[in-house]
């Protein structure tokens, strides 16, 4: 996302890349115990590029895929954790059988069903 990996970012530039404002910021930072910038001896805050990261990723869930805030935190958890994706083309590949086989299945429920009411 952005260039300098190892510059500090400060909260009014934050709210300027995210477009948000910034007391918005603040409150995430309340919700959401993923995002913390981390202060600088001033006890000013200051953000990464990994912050930001998380920054857009909830303004994204909130605004856009319409989640909750805790609905929102669990998914943005299971995200930073690597959780319910699969780790490698072999996990990738079952995952897509797996979806398959269950598609196949509801089909033939469906069919079943309908042949049912048609009798």
């Amino acid at each position: 996302m952005l260039a300098d990996s190892n510059r500090r970012y400060r909260i009014g530039e934050v709210a300027e890349i995210a477009e948000l404002p910034v007391h918005t910021l603040r409150q995430w930072q309340q919700h959401f115990p993923q995002l913390k910038p981390k202060r600088d001896r001033a006890n000013r805050r200051y953000y990464t590029a990994d912050d930001i990261n998380i920054v857009l990723r909830i303004k994204t869930l909130l605004r856009h895929e319409k989640m909750t805030i805790p609905g929102a935190r669990v998914r943005l958890s299971q995200e930073l954790h690597g959780e319910g994706r699969p780790r490698s083309n072999r996990e990738a590949y079952e995952l897509a059988r797996q979806i398959e086989q269950e598609a196949r299945a509801i089909i033939r429920l469906l069919d079943s069903v309908s042949q049912n009411a048609s009798s």
